[in-house]
């Protein structure tokens, strides 16, 4: 998991002790991503997708998120993943040093626009051109308790759809359209969409939303007309 700097406390504290349930899909994943492989897992919580991919043949896996309990809790639980607590931007990784990208429920725990796009525009840096990445994440919900958390907190947040729970935790779901948009905006283009239900932290069932996008090549410059004489 990550969140903007604002909201971090939560994963210091209750939300490090929390179960994650957000799964990966095995076959979408082999569908475009090989065993080889170099997989940066960004938000990775205490490292239960990380550990996963390695258990299913990835061997160049890389975990990170910015919370130190987590970080802390990862480190304990699979001393034998690569596990760092990145708290800011840039990530420590050179350009295009990754071939592919997970960001799984990430983007619901980043209440403000300014640090999704950071977020999702430092994974555009970091996976090489011809990369993936592989988004999961929990679109607006149309169930009457979270219609009715999206209005009552509307105001607070300035965003629809950003809600917070009894436990301190502060949410967000997304339209489709801005979930696929900030994939453009870091020039990916979406391959696949897939769509499903997972289990939530509070034990409900949410309908979630699967990308798997395309690293464009960076726009090359024009090629200077012919010089006049």
């Amino acid at each position: 998991m990550t969140s903007s700097q604002g909201f971090l406390g939560f994963w210091e504290t209750t939300g490090s002790a929390k179960t994650f349930t957000h799964p990966l899909d095995p076959a979408l994943l082999d569908a475009y991503v090989p065993r080889s492989a170099r997989v940066l897992d960004y938000g990775c919580g205490y490292g239960r997708l990380t550990a996963e991919l390695a258990g299913l043949g990835y061997g160049a896996v890389c975990g990170v998120d910015v919370s130190a309990a987590l970080i802390a809790r990862g480190e304990r639980e699979h001393p034998e993943l690569e596990l760092l607590r990145c708290p800011g931007f840039p990530l420590p990784f050179e350009d295009g040093a990754f071939d592919a990208a997970l960001l799984f429920a990430v983007l619901t725990c980043v209440p403000r626009d300014a640090d999704q796009t950071a977020i999702v525009g430092e994974l555009g840096r970091v996976v090489r051109p011809g990369g993936v990445l592989y988004l999961s994440d929990v679109p607006l919900q149309g169930d009457a308790l979270n219609r009715e958390r999206y209005a009552r907190f509307a105001e607070r947040y300035g965003t629809y759809g950003v809600f917070e729970t009894p436990d301190g935790g502060v949410f967000r779901h997304h339209p489709p359209e801005r979930l696929r948009g900030l994939v453009r905006e870091a020039g990916f283009s979406v391959l696949k969409e897939r769509a499903g239900s997972v289990a939530t932290l509070d034990g409900r069932t949410a309908e979630r939303l699967q990308l798997i996008a395309r690293r464009e090549p960076a726009a090359s410059a024009p090629s200077p007309g012919p010089a006049s004489g």
